[in-house]
């Protein structure tokens, strides 16, 4: 008898069992599907970031560079106003001679 119960019990697992798997098979392929759509969610978002970012660096980039060569022409001006006051100075201490 309890043969017979068994027997019963493995036969209704058997006869569900197709089914349920479909069913789970069904649920993880509708997952993936949203899991693929958030990450390419995600990977718009961040390329987004990426391009913001890489803007914000080159514009600072941009503004230092400005800045390094304002700092670097005022000295390299006055060098060449010096250079230029000795080309003249030269010659005429060379005729004073």
């Amino acid at each position: 008898e309890r043969l017979l119960k068994l027997e019963g019990i493995v036969e209704a697992v058997v006869r569900l069992l197709p089914e349920r798997i479909t069913g789970l098979e069904a649920r993880l392929e509708s997952f993936r599907q949203e899991l693929r759509g958030e990450i390419q969610a995600l990977r718009g978002e961040t390329r987004q970031r990426i391009t913001v970012l890489r803007q914000e660096m080159e514009r600072g980039i941009a503004a230092l560079r400005q800045e390094v060569k304002a700092e670097i022409n005022t000295p390299f001006n006055r060098l060449m106003l010096v250079f230029t006051g000795l080309g003249v100075v030269l010659p005429l201490l060379t005729l004073l001679r």
